[in-house]
């Protein structure tokens, strides 16, 4: 949700006309909806869709598109200490979420076009593969090997066994890899590898090393496997937007 759809909002009041077949005038029903930082209305036509299916769709895309769980992140050692403490507690918020967004999301109408049948199997898919990987999160900052039941361990096998190894050079020589490669990226890479190093030379490495790992190393290996791609994401926006006609979107300036 928080990402930004640049290109779909170039303008502060925009027209768009979708359906190329008009409706009937008396088939005709107004729709508003939002997306991101604009306003949209337009018209559906009742003969061929319902608005519950409209509205199952809408939320698909705007509200269970991306990440929908609500989660703390481990960035400093406090927070690592934090989430040991409470693990239980992390846990069961966990699956307090899971429960009641799983009501809404499986319980949706979406409109009976293999289009939107498909996202809805994709939406599922991904709700189920981020609530997993949440909870293997949460136990992995406490016990490391429970990763080697991971769900994505074929998928991030080199990841998770730098992680579960008990071998600690194993994990502290993957952390620098890591960050190396991380470092290219990094406007600044020299500093990047000076805060390695300062970390590397810590008494508390090792909770330093599975800060990364976990948090992001192994994190954004197994977020990838499922999260869908950016070209389909644009491309069911559009999809949607053509279900209206006279559509007018009116922007927040950037």
């Amino acid at each position: 949700m928080k990402k930004m759809m640049i290109g779909l909002a170039l303008a502060l009041s925009i027209t768009i006309w979708g359906q190329k077949t008009p409706a009937k005038a008396n088939n005709l029903t107004p729709y508003s909806y939002q997306t991101f930082n604009c306003d949209n209305k337009g018209y559906f036509d009742s003969a061929k869709y319902k608005k519950e299916e409209i509205d199952g769709v809408n939320k698909l895309l705007y509200q269970f598109n991306g990440v929908v769980f609500d989660t703390r992140p481990v960035f400093k050692l406090s927070q690592l200490e934090e989430i040991r403490q409470n693990r239980e507690a992390y846990l069961q918020d966990l699956e307090k979420q899971y429960e009641e967004k799983k009501k809404e999301l499986y319980s949706l109408k979406v409109i009976d076009l293999p289009r939107w049948k498909k996202l809805m199997e994709e939406t599922i898919d991904s709700f189920e593969n981020e609530y997993q990987l949440n909870k293997e999160e949460i136990l992995a900052y406490s016990d490391p090997s429970t990763l080697r039941n991971s769900k994505y361990y074929n998928t991030c096998r080199e990841q998770i066994d730098a992680i579960s190894s008990p071998d600690r050079e194993k994990m502290f020589i993957a952390w620098k890899n890591y960050t190396e490669l991380k470092s290219k990226n990094n406007a600044d890479p020299k500093s990047v590898m000076a805060r390695f190093d300062a970390k590397m030379n810590d008494p508390q490495k090792e909770d330093y090393a599975l800060i990364d790992l976990i948090g992001l190393g192994f994190h954004n290996c197994a977020n990838s496997s499922f999260r869908q791609k950016r070209e389909d994401e644009v491309t069911s926006y559009k999809d949607f937007d053509k279900i209206f006609t006279k559509l007018k979107r009116t922007c927040d300036e950037p």
